[in-house]
């Protein structure tokens, strides 16, 4: 029986040693940790790891090497309860720190470093006496009667980080407090059961397992701020959009109304009420927080070339192929393109301009393909001065769709002249 409880719990202190080391390597090579969480997690994957070890240690010391090297296990069962301990006042600080807290001026972080203290002093006394836990000069371990009190102050520690997940849960992310929920619980029921089981060592499994667990809610938790704050981001960046409009479209708009109101006043207010429309909708634009119907996008594009076609009569020619509309898109996506196509590829030099736009559909998804017959566009090049406006435009719209709906943007050039844009849109 004996040798069954000595083998498992070899086994059980591998596997913690092994789960502890790949946690500090996958905190070392996360791109999404911030600062405070990556050097918590590496001094206490560190110090975890210096736990096990010790035990592990023990463990050969005890079974393996024999009665000459009672001074050995002595040494690695004092460094395995001392490392052990420093664990939960570290874990008061982080949750402190995750809430928003100064750990150094709250109670309950004060209260750790107490019952840290205290556990402290008991673990001095008890390498001079027996009641407690002892190894004989023979080089064998025994539990005395008062084995469970040493238990008592990690307990009241792990309570006390509960207590303190409790009152400040509502300062925590859903993922911190799973994380620090976690890292609580499964340690204390192994603590429960390894205080009435002899010789089983579950607190090592318990404690290795449920701090991987907290990296990963953590790491999750960072990556969801991370993804948040680049969908932030992209939406503000569409706001820049509509306030970086063209002066000299608006400029050229106004012109062509004012000669028309002389030469076709009709067509000029058809022209103000399209520019009005082009305009309520590009600063309607800012209030969105997410994807619109394709058709309103659509809508938008068919206004804004109402307005050009005005500028352009006779050099742009514009045609539709959409029967597919029912997906959503990220505001001012389509419109910039056939802006960008208009923009370099109207020329009087040149023969008329031809846009084609067509949307199709799939099981999995949506694509709109938009093609000129224009000067064409490689997205590939450098982008120099006289090109970087283009690609910095491509590069807003692709940073949009991959974040707000997870579509994708690419650019080929035709083989006969002008460019060819493609958009997927996923269907979830």
């Amino acid at each position: 029986m004996n040798n069954l409880i000595e083998l498992t719990n070899f086994v059980i202190v591998c596997a913690g040693l092994i789960v502890a080391i790949i946690g500090l390597i996958i905190t070392m090579a996360s791109p999404y940790i911030e600062r405070i969480s990556l050097k918590f997690f590496m001094i206490f994957f560190s110090l975890l790891i210096a736990y096990i070890f010790s035990d592990l240690i023990s463990q050969l010391s005890l079974v393996i090497l024999g009665s000459d090297n009672a001074i050995l296990s002595r040494i690695a069962i004092f460094c395995e309860s001392l490392f052990s301990s420093m664990l939960m006042p570290m874990l008061t600080w982080y949750l402190l720190k995750c809430a928003g807290k100064n750990p150094w001026k709250n109670r309950i972080m004060y209260s750790a470093c107490v019952f840290f203290t205290g556990y402290i002093i008991l673990l001095i006394i008890t390498q001079f006496t027996t009641v407690i836990y002892y190894i004989t000069e023979n080089n064998v371990y025994h539990r005395g009667p008062l084995y469970p009190v040493l238990l008592i102050f990690p307990a009241f520690l792990m309570l006390l980080n509960l207590t303190a997940l409790s009152h400040n849960r509502k300062h925590l992310t859903s993922r911190q407090s799973q994380a620090f929920a976690v890292y609580l619980i499964i340690p204390l029921i192994c603590m429960l059961i390894q205080m009435s089981s002899y010789g089983l060592l579950l607190i090592v499994i318990g404690t290795s397992v449920s701090t991987f667990f907290m990296l990963i809610f953590i790491i999750i938790d960072h990556m969801e701020q991370y993804a948040n704050e680049r969908e932030e981001n992209a939406i503000a960046q569409a706001s820049i959009r509509v306030l970086q409009m063209r002066p000299h479209f608006i400029y050229n708009t106004m012109t062509s109304i004012y000669y028309l109101c002389e030469q076709n006043p009709k067509k000029a207010m058809k022209t103000i009420d399209n520019f009005t429309n082009y305009l309520r909708k590009n600063f309607s634009a800012i209030a969105k927080n997410g994807t619109i119907p394709f058709k309103e996008e659509l809508e938008h594009v068919r206004t804004y070339l109402a307005i050009e076609q005005v500028r352009f009569e006779g050099e742009l020619f514009v045609e539709f192929d959409t029967p597919h509309t029912n997906f959503r898109i990220p505001p001012l996506t389509l419109q910039p393109i056939i802006e960008n196509s208009i923009k370099y590829g109207v020329d009087p030099e040149l023969e008329p301009l031809y846009i084609s736009v067509q949307t199709n559909e799939s099981d999995n998804g949506s694509e709109i393909i938009v093609i000129d017959n224009g000067p064409g566009f490689d997205e590939t090049s450098n982008a120099t001065d006289d090109n970087r406006e283009p690609h910095i435009a491509i590069d807003n719209i692709r940073e949009r769709l991959y974040m707000m709906c997870g579509g994708t943007i690419s650019f080929s050039i035709r083989e006969e002249g002008g460019t060819v844009v493609r958009i997927w849109i996923p269907e979830k």
